[in-house]
């Protein structure tokens, strides 16, 4: 296990370091002067060249690099050309509610999955399985910007049920800042109204990001979950008379939820991409927004602050998918 762990931390240093190769060099090519956005529309020559000397911004791109890898190696992130503050200190303060809306976005999807699974499984050929396969397969298929205005436009507009955008309303102040999380600072400290306030802005958004958690996550967990129904363990299983439920459970779930959690791991990944609009589409104040702003100006420390940090939770959610794989079949070993 450790042997693992470690094997898998110095592939992520790896991983990292490609990314940022690539997303540098990437965000330095296309079309866009980040000094003369800085300067103002009304600044001149002299000022722009200034503000180029400031920022490194005149040096060529491959020293360019060698200082933002100098500076991230000591925890330096750059200053935002947009906001001038450090990037770590963006990041901070935005992460923690793109953290809530995914964290929202890919549990309750996968629950919701692998009970809609659990019912088209034990019910093959019925109505119900018909009408589960038909629902994941539209989940997947409709793009996350597409759901995000349609909600608003039905669920918030027409209807008026739920609020259109934002985290909190206005007139609500937010709760005592102990983990970022409105909904878990809310219960924490007792205040129940921001609570609700709160989740009543997280539905809409993470209804929208959540459609292709739970339609992937419903497909495969079903497909795996009938091969695993007709395996001889399970019939001597119910031959012994264990309840229905000790079966479920026992011999066919937790067998049935290797493939889930290969899709849990690679389900970050879409969300890490279907984040930026959703975010932006609901004035979410999360990365993905804060990101969506970056690439527009052209802000190079930011996206690639951004960047980094997706990377990264990227190869850690990877690192702990294999842990899960280890701990539900032990008869895996990692070489």
């Amino acid at each position: 296990m450790a042997g693992l762990i470690l094997r898998r931390l110095v592939l992520a240093v790896f991983v990292v370091w490609g990314v940022t190769l690539i997303t540098f060099f990437l965000s330095h090519v296309v079309p866009g002067d980040p000094a003369r956005l800085i300067a103002g529309p009304k600044a001149n020559l002299v000022a722009i060249a200034h503000i180029r000397v400031q920022y490194g911004l005149n040096l060529p791109l491959p020293q360019q690099y060698a200082r933002y890898m100098t500076d991230l190696v000591h925890g330096n992130l750059g200053t935002s050309f947009t906001s001038r503050r450090p990037v770590l200190h963006d990041l901070l303060s935005y992460f923690p509610a793109t953290l809530e809306l995914t964290l929202y976005a890919l549990v309750v999807g996968s629950i919701l999955a692998v009970l809609a699974a659990l019912l088209a499984a034990r019910r093959p050929g019925s109505p119900t399985e018909s009408a589960i396969q038909l629902l994941s397969v539209s989940s997947v298929s409709v793009p996350a910007f597409w759901a995000a205005l349609i909600l608003q436009l039905v669920v918030a507009v027409d209807l008026g049920w739920l609020p259109l955008t934002g985290r909190l309303s206005s007139g609500v102040s937010a709760p005592a800042h102990l983990t970022g999380l409105f909904t878990v600072d809310s219960v924490l400290t007792g205040q129940f109204a921001t609570f609700v306030d709160a989740l009543r802005h997280l539905v809409l958004p993470a209804i929208a990001l959540g459609l292709a958690v739970f339609g992937l996550m419903a497909r495969i967990m079903r497909a795996s979950l009938l091969d695993v129904i007709e395996e001889d363990y399970v019939r001597t299983a119910e031959a012994k008379g264990l309840s229905e439920r000790r079966v479920l459970l026992r011999h066919i779930l937790r067998n049935a939820l290797l493939p889930g959690v290969t899709v849990f791991g690679l389900l970050f990944g879409f969300l890490a991409g279907g984040i930026f609009v959703v975010e932006y589409i609901f004035a979410w104040p999360g990365i993905g927004a804060y990101a969506f702003n970056a690439f527009q100006s052209s802000d190079y420390n930011a996206v690639m602050g951004v960047t980094l940090v997706v990377a990264v939770l990227y190869v850690l959610v990877n690192l702990v998918v294999d842990l899960v794989y280890l701990s539900l079949d032990p008869r895996i070993r990692y070489s």
